[in-house]
């Protein structure tokens, strides 16, 4: 089914809209979750989560990808579980990594000002990957969007982990000078 007919299906309030949403990106979204999670429990306990906020927010919602839309929802609702897990635990794992990692070249949002500059942040973001190579991108997206491991990365990409571990490195100095060039301060 196409995602303006699951739209539609939103709209008209149509329980078979999430029937849908599960059959066409069910997987999609468990394993997105999963990354981030690292448990098969919690993702499938973040994905219906994910369905009942989409429910929620559609009307009058009108996502223009509804794979994108679901993909932000999922991230959003493991970063949170994430956090909650890890205040009760303060865990050594992979989104700890990942975060330490992000965090030298990305600025925070500390105070009201700062988190106004959000969405200039992610546009300068999204900038400076459409201009990286797709190799550099995918490595860059997998590891910082999808919570993949350095390991896993260079499965997929037909490299060595050190490889990835490089280019990430290399492609995280490259966005931490874009930024300061487009100033913000770090």
């Amino acid at each position: 089914m196409e995602d303006s007919q699951i739209i539609r299906l939103y709209f008209a309030r149509d329980e078979a809209a999430v029937e849908q949403t599960e059959e066409k990106y069910g997987s999609y979204c468990f394993r997105l979750a999963r990354s981030i999670l690292g448990s098969d429990q919690d993702a499938e306990e973040v994905v219906s989560d994910t369905y009942l906020h989409v429910w929620n927010a559609i009307p009058p919602a009108r996502p223009q990808v509804l794979r994108l839309y679901l993909a932000r929802i999922t991230r959003n609702l493991s970063f949170s579980r994430w956090r909650t897990q890890a205040a009760e635990k303060r865990g050594g794992g992979q989104m700890d990594l990942v975060l330490e990692e992000l965090s030298e070249c990305i600025p925070g949002g500390q105070s009201p000002e700062e988190a106004l500059d959000g969405k200039e942040l992610a546009q300068s973001i999204r900038s400076f990957l459409d201009a990286l190579p797709s190799r550099e991108r995918a490595a860059f997206l997998r590891r910082y969007f999808y919570a993949q491991s350095t390991e896993q990365i260079a499965s997929q990409l037909g490299v060595t982990g050190e490889a990835v571990r490089k280019s990430l490195y290399r492609t995280r100095k490259k966005l931490q000078h874009y930024l300061t060039k487009e100033g913000y301060s770090l």
